[in-house]
């Protein structure tokens, strides 16, 4: 099989510089700020992006424009013989619509992904991707075994504060300022096309308790490596407070002291809904050992 393309979107969490390094393509996603266009990882810094967000300014997601995707598909085409383009998840924009939309006039030299992640899960599809490239499988297969195996991951979050989700709208106002009188640490959970609500909890320590076990059900009972959690990528993310995210981290660390804990910042698409200094815990079922 020819060479593929792996492209994705900075939803991935992937970094320009990180993108070159692994080897794919990165689109970087556009936010409007008081008005003003930003492009994640260009113009706008992860502490760029927090300044403004504690300052105030209106903040607004956008997708990526249709001349970019084009563009960048046209120009890998020249090099690659097929592309697999994975977006964030179709529940949460419509930039993995649009780019279906787009792929029909490629000849099936572009498949786009519909796996429903985002951020640390999407990152892992995208490496996933690559690795199977790498491989030698043709893009078709690789898009339909991310897309089969699509809820073989999951998202856990904890919020500092309920202030940005009642800005973007996910609770009402009432409910905000009762969460904040009661001091409520929310759980929210990621799995599929949409940001859930999963369980309340009063304190912190009471949240990162009820995420680990959350972890360990999946573990058991929806991946059926309780015996084995080395073979499931566990992973940490978090919003601007890198000191509170790696003291999680050491906690994760101890319940799988078998397993590599990554960690890495939450993609800016979910931090503008949940705000700064949260933190999360992410499991994804690892590529079997296949040819």
């Amino acid at each position: 099989m020819g060479k593929i393309a792996i492209v994705t979107d900075s939803n991935s969490g992937i970094t320009q510089a990180q993108g070159k390094e692994y080897g794919v393509h990165v689109l970087p996603m556009p936010f409007y700020i008081d008005g003003e266009l930003y492009y994640e990882d260009i113009t706008l810094t992860q502490e760029e992006f927090y300044h403004k967000l504690e300052h105030e300014a209106e903040i607004s997601t956008s997708m990526p424009a249709v001349g970019d995707v084009l563009e960048l598909w046209d120009k890998l085409l020249e090099e690659y013989e097929e592309i697999v383009h994975i977006p964030m998840s179709s529940g949460l924009s419509s930039s993995c619509e649009t780019a279906m939309a787009l792929a029909v006039d490629y000849d099936g030299k572009v498949q786009v992904v519909n796996n429903q992640r985002i951020s640390v899960t999407q990152r892992q599809s995208v490496l996933d991707a690559k690795a199977l490239a790498d491989k030698g499988w043709s893009a078709v297969k690789i898009k339909e075994y991310l897309e089969e195996t699509r809820f073989d991951s999951t998202i856990y979050i904890t919020v500092d504060t309920l202030k940005y989700l009642k800005k973007g709208g996910r609770i009402t106002p009432a409910a905000a300022a009762l969460g904040t009188l009661l001091r409520l640490k929310p759980v929210l959970q990621i799995q599929g096309e949409k940001l859930d609500a999963f369980a309340k909890c009063r304190t912190l320590k009471a949240a990162k308790s009820t995420m680990l076990e959350a972890i360990a059900r999946d573990l058991k009972e929806r991946f059926h490596m309780e015996e084995h959690p080395e073979k499931v990528w566990i992973a940490v993310a978090y919003t601007k407070d890198l000191d509170t995210a790696t003291e999680w981290k050491e906690e994760v660390q101890k319940m799988y002291p078998n397993n590599e804990i990554v960690m890495n910042p939450l993609s800016l698409s979910v931090s503008c809904h949940i705000g700064p200094g949260s933190i999360a815990v992410t499991c994804t079922k690892k590529l079997p050992e296949i040819s």
